[in-house]
């Protein structure tokens, strides 16, 4: 590619009306947009119109194209997840292919959330549809305290899937350690762009090419293997990309990328309604310092896009491109220069929301279309196992999107922990499909990465109420000076009530 990067493509035209209806091979249900009210989308546009799904098929009852190898007796969809580091929305000019498979022929969910916005707490509830205070992974540096018996890669693997890891794992996971329930894997410790540190099927071994690009070609080898091996895959895929210190492939190290002019979160002058630490001196960066972190960001995305195009032409030669269900996210958002931050931790939209995107042709999806749903990391794992026909035996916080589940409501909660040096508060935050409500607490985890004693009952420090249909970008906070009557006008209690009980459940 040179440096004049294709141009951003325009947005997605949307199928109205119901798609056609696949025969059913395990039993079938909608995915379906929710009811209810929504804010503008994160980009300030008028969200898009809500349509009508097909009926699915969680199993074709047989495959649906002409492989080049002997047709196999297990029917299940192969599974692709691919998770990438710290990439918020707003990012599509640097994913055009991606947007083209994914958005063009799945279900894009405009309103996907990351519960708990820090990397290794957002993979561990990918991996166990489970909130971070039932998985137990709150910070980064503790990947130990995930129970590897509640992943959905276990429960695929005892299923008599063939499973793969690329990529990152959890953070501060040991390189000598081989990652459980996987049949193959290249796993980086710690993640660099180049020249990194890998356990490669048990040999630990440095590989000085480019991370994106080796993840990539061991995952090609990975599905290439499927011609001899009857067994559906799984194959879990995570790049560095795009995480800081943004280092971009060489060449497109000199690529241009459009000019962005900044969202008027990034111009907030006045923050006297924000917490504390917003207000002092750590949260005081400009609209030059966003744009010039969201550059380095977009040009490390543009492997990332290089490498779902050739994802893409594999499955597209195996034959296996209608049958395998490609899920496609982040592990959380980030501020450019929104309020003065730039980082995640936040319970801001540009660090809680994240691109999602699932397609499974067989299974239904294969045709744009937007879902408007409260959706969540969460919902990873049950989707997964909804797909291969496999009933979960360890709970999950999250419902399958296959489905017709629409919730109310999300919990987002985020730790501070020992190896954030800045005194960032913990939080919780209910989010609703019209407004969220937040509250800060002077809770920290000890070096375990464990909560205190009595966290639950730690008084509350700061509260924050944001109408999303008004304010999508969280400018006015309407707690700041209402009095008891207007806090009960707002529902105040009622959801200081919901977000207690959801924190305690």
């Amino acid at each position: 590619m040179s440096e004049e990067r294709r141009g951003r493509p325009g947005r997605r035209g949307v199928i109205a009306g119901a798609g056609a209806v696949v025969a059913a091979g395990v039993g079938a249900v909608a995915v379906r947009a929710a009811t209810g009210g929504q804010g503008d989308g994160a980009d300030g546009k008028a969200p898009v119109a809500r349509t009508a799904a097909p009926v699915v098929s969680r199993a074709p009852a047989t495959p649906p194209e002409a492989s080049p190898r002997a047709r196999r007796s297990d029917h299940r969809p192969n599974i692709l997840v691919v998770v990438t580091d710290d990439q918020p929305k707003e990012t599509e000019w640097a994913t055009p292919g991606t947007l083209d498979w994914l958005g063009e022929h799945g279900v894009t969910f405009e309103r996907a959330h990351a519960t708990t916005p820090l990397c290794a707490p957002s993979r561990a509830s990918i991996m166990s549809g489970r909130y971070a205070h039932h998985h137990d992974v709150l910070d980064t540096r503790h990947p130990e305290r995930l129970d590897q018996n509640t992943t959905v890669q276990r429960q695929l693997r005892e299923a008599g899937y063939r499973t793969g890891m690329f990529g990152k794992y959890l953070n501060y996971w040991r390189t000598g350690v081989n990652p459980p329930h996987f049949d193959e894997w290249l796993l980086q410790e710690p993640v660099r762009y180049y020249n990194g540190h890998y356990n490669d099927n048990g040999t630990v071994r440095n590989i000085p090419d480019y991370n994106t690009t080796v993840i990539k070609n061991r995952t090609l080898a990975f599905m290439e293997r499927s011609r001899g091996d009857e067994r559906p895959w799984f194959a879990y895929v995570a790049t560095r990309a795009a995480h800081e210190l943004n280092v971009p492939e060489k060449k497109y190290a000199g690529t241009r990328v459009p000019e962005w002019d900044g969202r008027p979160s990034v111009f907030e002058s006045d923050k006297a309604d924000k917490p504390p630490f917003l207000r002092a001196g750590a949260a005081h960066h400009s609209l030059a310092d966003g744009q010039a972190l969201r550059a380095r960001q977009l040009r490390t995305l543009l492997s990332v896009d290089d490498a779902m195009r050739d994802f893409r032409d594999k499955l597209r030669a195996l034959g296996q491109l209608d049958n395998t269900l490609v899920l496609f996210t982040s592990d959380h958002g980030l501020l450019w220069g929104d309020h003065g931050w730039l980082r995640k931790s936040v319970p801001y939209r540009p660090s809680l929301e994240v691109p999602f995107h699932l397609s499974w042709p067989a299974g239904g999806l294969g045709t744009a279309r937007i879902d408007d749903r409260l959706t969540a990391h969460i919902d990873i794992a049950p989707t997964l196992l909804d797909a291969a026909g496999i009933e979960p035996d360890t709970p999950h916080d999250g419902h399958s999107l296959l489905g017709t589940h629409d919730r109310e409501h999300l919990l987002a909660e985020w730790w501070w922990n020992r190896q954030d040096k800045q005194p960032i508060h913990s939080w919780a935050s209910y989010i609703g499909k019209t407004e969220q409500y937040t509250e800060y607490y002077d809770l920290r985890l000890d070096e375990q990465g464990r909560l205190p004693g009595g966290a639950h009952d730690t008084a509350v420090l700061f509260r924050e109420y944001y109408d999303l249909r008004t304010d999508p970008y969280q400018l006015t906070n309407r707690l700041h000076g209402a009095t008891a009557t207007q806090e009960r006008r707002l529902g105040i209690p009622e959801l200081a009530r919901r977000l207690t009980k959801a924190r305690r459940a």
